[in-house]
């Protein structure tokens, strides 16, 4: 640990960013350099222009003396910027910020403040979590459903407040300040608050950063919502994120209207026609597969083996789903009640059997299956007429048959 300033103890990080959210580049001294409980080194400036992870909004990136920040976070006042290299202690510290990245969070926190407070103010649904997250935001509503209409209505309110150019002012106040204002929600701090506030429409505590004016937000647009546990999630994006959205959506459509040959205002109909032809298509390969298992089926029993005077139908396939044979070996019993059926399926470096009897017969196959699976280190279930397993595939599949027809015929 390297202290740089000796009455560092006595004071903490200048925060700049409160001074001038817009501030993209500083100067300033390096105080102490360090690495965390995980090895991740540190440095701590004077002041800084960094927002670190803090109230719902991601921590801002860039560069000090053109070495990464890649992650800001504060402790006790302490604001510690995660650095992929040590500084230069005897160097002056210049500091740049990604403001672009540090811009879309403006827009998407103030964004959620107005979608927040249009929803309480409109319906009373309050917001209960906020998530800024890397391509879209969320907030989770204290109410059980939302309609289209009030999403519709409540998205062309936050349009007009974002187009009316309202001021976003950011305010230090005391405890006994707030009497003063009227807050959309309780504080969760009772010193060093910072009131954000929307000129005649939102009052809020906040410690993170935001546009001079609600103009600077851009737009506003609801992407979709569900139902999370008891409340509603609100999936959004604002400012340059619609763009974004737009454009991917855009692209989207002009593919499918190619693919699907059909204009953007016939791609439902072409879809949904697409899909019923789907389905019945499902609907043929099922019933083609039934009329060939059903042949396949046939073949077995007419080629069942008579072993002490028990008929058996035993087979060796390769890479076939046990489901498959589950089915086929239940067609097999149901068409013949007198037939035991061993299936086994060698599948890379692993076997699976399928063991089923008639319900004329009383071996049961749980048991037959129980004692040969050690054989092959396996494991497996079922019961009297059913049972199916699999295991190592550690000797040779015939030699496993000759095991399940010792077990179930002596």
């Amino acid at each position: 640990m390297k202290f740089l300033k000796s009455e560092w103890n006595l004071m903490t990080t200048e925060k700049i960013y409160y001074d001038d959210q817009y501030k993209q580049s500083f100067k300033t001294n390096l105080v102490k350099q360090d690495q965390n409980e995980d090895g991740r080194l540190y440095v701590v400036l004077e002041k800084t222009a960094f927002y670190p992870t803090g109230g719902g909004q991601p921590h801002d990136t860039g560069t000090l003396n053109d070495v990464q920040v890649y992650d800001v976070e504060e402790i006790d006042g302490e604001i510690r910027h995660y650095v992929e290299r040590s500084l230069d202690e005897h160097e002056n510290i210049v500091g740049q910020i990604s403001w672009e990245r540090r811009f879309d969070h403006m827009q998407q926190h103030s964004g959620q403040h107005i979608l927040s407070a249009a929803f309480e103010d409109v319906y009373g649904y309050k917001t209960i979590s906020f998530h800024l997250g890397k391509d879209h935001c969320t907030i989770d509503l204290e109410v059980p459903n939302l309609t289209e209409e009030e999403v519709n209505q409540t998205e062309t309110l936050v349009n007009e407040v974002i187009l009316e150019n309202r001021l976003i002012e950011a305010k230090w106040v005391s405890e006994e300040d707030l009497s003063h204002y009227s807050l959309r929600k309780e504080l969760s701090v009772s010193e060093n608050i910072r009131l954000v506030m929307i000129s005649n429409f939102d009052n809020s505590g906040c410690g993170g950063t935001h546009p001079s004016s609600t103009a600077e937000v851009g737009a506003i647009k609801i992407l979709h919502w569900e139902k999370q546990k008891r409340n509603i999630r609100v999936y959004f994006v604002c400012g340059a994120r619609v763009m974004k959205q737009l454009q991917v959506k855009h692209q989207v459509i002009q593919s499918l209207t190619s693919v699907l040959n059909a204009p953007q205002e016939k791609l439902i109909d072409a879809a949904n026609q697409i899909r019923q032809y789907s389905k019945n298509l499902e609907k043929k390969v099922d019933e083609l597969k039934n009329e060939l298992l059903t042949y396949e089926a046939n073949k077995h029993i007419d080629h069942a083996q008579l072993k002490n005077n028990q008929k058996i139908v035993q087979s060796i396939y390769e890479n076939r789903s046990i489901s498959e044979l589950q089915q086929l070996s239940r067609l097999i019993t149901s068409m013949a009640s007198d037939v035991i059926v061993f299936f086994i399926s060698e599948n890379e470096d692993k076997f699976q059997l399928v063991c089923t009897r008639g319900k004329d017969l009383d071996i049961n196959m749980k048991q037959v299956l129980k004692e040969v699976l050690p054989v092959i280190n396996g494991k497996g279930g079922g019961n009297d007429s059913l049972a199916q397993g699999g295991g190592e595939r550690i000797i040779e599949a015939e030699h496993l048959m000759e095991e399940l027809m010792k077990v179930s015929l002596f």
